[in-house]
């Protein structure tokens, strides 16, 4: 059970290319996936809720990522939940939340 302290689970369409870049000697990619649920309202109605989920994979993961995934398909990722802060050119503090990902599993290609 140690290894679900921090474990998520996500299954979703890329919303753009992954972004690769070169941190020290390791590569960065990163992307967003959207999930997409689907429910019933107080009145009846179908309501549509989509989720986006930013993405971040290293190393050797990251160059798998860069060659295989386009935006639109669909994958499955298995990572950490991380919180991080940063502060922009202005000035200004902004949070962002992260899926650190450490397996990754291709699904589909684009949606049609």
């Amino acid at each position: 059970m140690k290894s679900l302290r921090n474990s998520v689970q996500l299954i979703g369409r890329l919303g753009k290319d992954p972004e690769v870049k070169t941190v020290g000697k390791s590569q960065k990619a990163t992307f967003s996936i959207a999930t997409s649920d689907s429910y019933k309202n107080a009145k009846g109605e179908k309501v549509d809720d989509t989720q986006w989920h930013n993405i971040v994979i290293w190393g050797q993961l990251a160059e798998v990522a860069q060659k295989y995934l386009k935006k639109g398909m669909e994958v499955c990722v298995e990572g950490k939940l991380m919180h991080r802060d940063y502060e922009t050119d202005k000035g200004e503090k902004r949070f962002i939340t992260e899926i650190n990902v450490n397996d990754l599993l291709m699904l589909g290609g684009k949606q049609k």
